[in-house]
C-alpha cells in the first residue's frame, strides 16, 4: 500500500499537468479534467489503504485442535484494457487494485488517449514500482488488446468498453478458463414521478444525459416520465438542452465526443430513428461554425421514442417518453438488455424503496443522477452491462486475487 500511496501523492502533485493531458486528448474542459484527475487520486488513496486490510477470514473448525482460515494471493499477470471516456480514472480504477493484490500488470491504453496512460506509468516508476511490474502497450485493439486476451500467461483480463467487444473477450479468454472482469455498456433509465421536484429532476437528468458529452457507461439516456407531468418535464428538458454550452473551455458544459467515427454513428442512429417515426425534439446533427469546426461536436439531443432504448450510443443523446405510472415505469426501466445504473425522482419514500428493491441494475439512486460512483463503493452491472464482478470498493480486490483455504493443526500434548 505504501507504493500506491506514493503514486497517488505524485498524481496529486502533478494534478494540473495530468488534467492538461486529459483535456488535450479528450477535448473535455480543463475543469472537468481536473475533476477526473481528482477522482483518480481519491481511488489511489482508497486502494492504498486497503493494503492494510486485504480481507480474508479466520474461523473455527469442526475438528478439534484445528484452525481454519483463508489467505489472499495474487493471480499472476493482469491484462487491463481501458476506454477513453475518462482515461485517468479508468487507469486508476484498474491499476491500483491490480498492483495492490501483487500482480504484474500489462496495461493496454486506449488508442485515443495514449499519453494519459503514459503519464500515469511514469509517475508509478517515480514512486518506486519496479521495472517489469507495470507495463504499458499502445495500439489498436486487434494488434495490442487481442494478443493480451489470448496470451496463456495472462491470468486475469479486466476490460472496460463496449458489450460487443466484451463478448469477444469473454469467449476468447474463456477458452483457456482465464478470469475475466467486464465493465460494459449501459442504457440507464431515469424515472420522473408525478410528485417529483421537476426542476431538480430536469437538472439531474440533463447532467446524466449530457455531461462528459454523454460518454459515460452510467449516462442517463432513457427518461421515463409520468403522464401527469410529462409535458411540463419535457419543456424543462428542452430548456436544459437549449442552455447547454458546447465547446472545449471551462465556460462550456461539455466538449466533443472522442472521435469522428463515434460522432458519425450517433448521427446515423438518430437519423434512422427519425425515418422510423421518432420525433427529434432537439439536436441530432453535427455542430458546425467557428466554435465547432474541426471538432467532433454534437448538440444535446432529445428523441421522443422508444426506438433507441436498447442501443448504447455513448453521446449526448437521451430518449424521453411518457408512462402511465409507477408499474409501467418500472417495467420499461427493466425492459432493456442492460442493467448498469438507474434513478428515480419522487417525494415518496415508499416509491423510492420499492424502486430500489425491484429495479434490475447494479447501481440505483433515489433523487440523484444516474452517475456519480465513489471510490469506496462497488460499481458494475447486470446482463449486457457486465459479468458479475465489481470495480472500485473493497470488492475490486476480488477481481485481482484468489483465496487459498488453509488448515493449521496443532497438538496440545506437544506443548
Amino acid at each position: 500500500g505504501d507504493t500506491l500511496r506514493r503514486i497517488a501523492g505524485l498524481l496529486e502533485r502533478d494534478r494540473d499537468q495530468i488534467a492538461a493531458i486529459v483535456s488535450a486528448e479528450t477535448g473535455k474542459s480543463p475543469n472537468d479534467a481536473l475533476g477526473e484527475a481528482g477522482g483518480a487520486i481519491e481511488m489511489g488513496f482508497f486502494v492504498a489503504g486497503e493494503g492494510r486490510r486485504s480481507y480474508a477470514k479466520t474461523t473455527t473448525s469442526g475438528v478439534a485442535n484445528r484452525q481454519a482460515m483463508t489467505i489472499r494471493q495474487p493471480l499472476g499477470v493482469a491484462g487491463l484494457i481501458i476506454a477513453a471516456n475518462t482515461p485517468i480514472a479508468n487507469v486508476a480504477w484498474k491499476v491500483f487494485p491490480a498492483l495492490l493484490c501483487g500482480n504484474g500488470v500489462v496495461l493496454k491504453a486506449s488508442e485515443d488517449t495514449p499519453e494519459t496512460a503514459s503519464a500515469f506509468c511514469r509517475l508509478a516508476a517515480e514512486a518506486g514500482v519496479p521495472a517489469g511490474v507495470l507495463n504499458l502497450v499502445h495500439g489498436m485493439g486487434e494488434e495490442a488488446g487481442q494478443p493480451l486476451v489470448e496470451h496463456p500467461d495472462v491470468a486475469v483480463v479486466s476490460f472496460t468498453g463496449s458489450t460487443s467487444v466484451g463478448r469477444m473477450i469473454a469467449r476468447t479468454a474463456g477458452e483457456r478458463l482465464a478470469k475475466v472482469c467486464l465493465e460494459l455498456g449501459g442504457k440507464n433509465p431515469l424515472i420522473v414521478c408525478d410528485d417529483a421536484d421537476l426542476e431538480a429532476a430536469a437538472q439531474a437528468a440533463a447532467l446524466s444525459a449530457f455531461s462528459n458529452a454523454g460518454q459515460r457507461c452510467a449516462a442517463g439516456s432513457r427518461l421515463l416520465v409520468f403522464e401527469a407531468v410529462y409535458e411540463r418535464f419535457r419543456d424543462l428538458m428542452l430548456e436544459q438542452a437549449a442552455a447547454q454550452r458546447v465547446g472545449p473551455g471551462d465556460e462550456h458544459d461539455y466538449g466533443p465526443v472522442i472521435n469522428e467515427g463515434q460522432l458519425d454513428q450517433m448521427i446515423a442512429a438518430v437519423a434512422s430513428a427519425r425515418e422510423r417515426g421518432a420525433t427529434v425534439l432537439c439536436g441530432g446533427e453535427r455542430l458546425t461554425g467557428p466554435d465547432h469546426d474541426g471538432g467532433f461536436y454534437m448538440p444535446p439531443t432529445l428523441v421522443e421514442t422508444a426506438e433507441l432504448d436498447s442501443q448504447e450510443l455513448f453521446g449526448p443523446i437521451a430518449t424521453i417518453r411518457p408512462v402511465s405510472g409507477f408499474e409501467e415505469a418500472l417495467e420499461a426501466a427493466n425492459d432493456s438488455p442492460y442493467g448498469l445504473t438507474a434513478s428515480i425522482w419522487t417525494a415518496s419514500v415508499h416509491r423510492g424503496q420499492e424502486f430500489l428493491a425491484r429495479i434490475q441494475s447494479g447501481v440505483a439512486s433515489v433523487n440523484g443522477p444516474t452517475y456519480g460512483s465513489e471510490p469506496h463503493m462497488p460499481f458494475g452491472g447486470l446482463r449486457d452491462s457486465g459479468n458479475g464482478w465489481r470495480e472500485a470498493g473493497t470488492e475490486a480486490i476480488e477481481v485481482y486475487s484468489d483465496l487459498k483455504t488453509v488448515y493449521v493443526n496443532h497438538d496440545p500434548s506437544a506443548v
